[in-house]
């Protein structure tokens, strides 16, 4: 066993035995695990406050972890028979949960008449695999959309001929100053780059699970993202997430694709922002297509007895209409019961509305955990396109050379 295999099997252990500790010490305690933002996160605080008030037994706590550390964490505690009642993330972790075994199947525990009461169209809110349920959402989406500064643009581009246009002009009005732009994103992300490979009628995924990556859509889109870096030069040359973020608060950049997680903040900072789709494709007619899927609540399959119930009773109080109300007022979430899907805060807010409108040309993430080495095998040969040391065909082979022998391997 090599140093940094041996380092990584002590750590993991280490952090095992710690969330064991815990666990055992409190077993009238039922804890939430998240990655929801600050402001989103006192809501879910004062939600378990609220409720706690009619179960003064029982102790209701949250923590926060990010997306791919929550993940891993909460696989190595529920193996080893622990970790928090509730798993609150996107639905993209159902399929390592289910391969696992650490989640349990929900239509065991919830009634028809509850389970009736969430969106079917225009997604899926409750989130199936192997003929079972395994997460209840509270919101539907987690999907790209373009963002716009009102104040800086108008009318947002239609098409990606428009954009290019508005670039030109936004560049010129702020010639000989540095680092403003007309569009930001974090393009180097695979995640950030689907969309446009649907834009020109392709996807990373088939019906079947296997990768489709070495396509032609998959190359005209790693190009046209490299022309906007490097021919029409309206992007940064080089971009992050936190760069581009920084640039869009900042009021350097007139607009930025980014997902729901991020508007509550720019509202924060003062931005009166505007939502709109991803600018059409001129060559196809297509709009981008960015990936969707439910974000919502697992149950930790080590639940049992008095606890299962009473955090079966919990996640019907988070999921509750009133409660994803207040979720979409401040981040503009898109809620997963009917109801409150159709009540006039959502129907009647242009940000919510304006999501919807990207949503429906969006694309469905399918909850198996072949996307996770999809996502893992285009990412080294995609960002090679913007460091030059591959051309988007080369790249594409490599990243489908990749996914499928990930999907291989961690299937022998």
């Amino acid at each position: 066993m090599n140093r940094t295999r041996l380092l990584t099997c002590v750590l993991t252990g280490v952090l095992l035995l710690s969330l064991l500790s815990c666990s055992a010490d409190r077993e009238n305690r039922i804890l939430v695990w998240h990655s929801m933002r600050p402001i989103e996160s006192e809501i879910l605080r004062q939600a378990l406050a609220d409720f706690a008030a009619a179960h003064p037994q029982w102790v209701f706590d949250e923590l926060f972890y990010a997306p791919e550390t929550a993940r891993t964490n909460y696989i190595i505690s529920a193996l080893g028979g622990s970790g928090p009642a509730l798993f609150w993330g996107a639905n993209d972790n159902i399929g390592p949960f289910v391969e696992l075994g650490v989640i349990k199947p929900l239509e065991e525990v919830l009634t028809k008449t509850y389970l009736d009461s969430f969106l079917t169209e225009p997604l899926q809110a409750n989130t199936r695999l192997q003929g079972h349920l395994w997460q209840i959402a509270d919101r539907i989406g987690n999907h790209l959309c373009l963002v716009y500064n009102k104040k800086l643009v108008p009318q947002p581009p239609q098409t990606m001929n428009e954009l290019i246009a508005f670039g030109k002009k936004y560049l010129a009005a702020h010639q000989g100053q540095a680092n403003y732009y007309p569009l930001v994103w974090n393009y180097t992300e695979p995640f950030f780059a689907v969309p446009f490979v649907g834009g020109y009628g392709g996807w990373v995924i088939d019906e079947n699970n296997q990768p489709t990556l070495d396509q032609p859509a998959m190359v005209k889109a790693g190009q046209m993202i490299w022309d906007l870096a490097h021919v029409h030069q309206i992007i940064p040359a080089e971009c992050d997430y936190e760069i581009a973020n920084a640039l869009f608060k900042d009021g350097y950049a007139a607009m930025i694709i980014n997902g729901s997680w991020s508007w509550g903040t720019y509202i924060e900072n003062g931005i009166d922002i505007g939502i709109a789709r991803i600018p059409m494709i001129d060559e196809t007619g297509l709009w981008p297509t960015p990936a969707v899927s439910p974000l919502g609540y697992s149950l930790n399959v080590n639940l049992e007895g008095e606890k299962l119930r009473v955090t079966t009773e919990l996640l019907a109080y988070l999921t509750r209409s009133a409660l994803q109300l207040k979720f979409a007022a401040v981040s503009g979430a898109i809620p997963s019961r009917v109801d409150a899907f159709k009540s006039p805060e959502v129907t009647e807010n242009p940000i919510i509305s304006a999501s919807l409108n990207q949503l429906l040309v969006g694309r469905i993430m399918p909850p198996v955990t072949e996307m996770r080495w999809i996502w893992d095998a285009m990412r080294p040969s995609y960002q090679g396109i913007f460091t030059g040391r591959v051309t988007p065909e080369v790249a594409a082979r490599e990243m489908q050379a990749l996914a499928l022998k990930l999907i291989k391997e961690n299937r022998e």
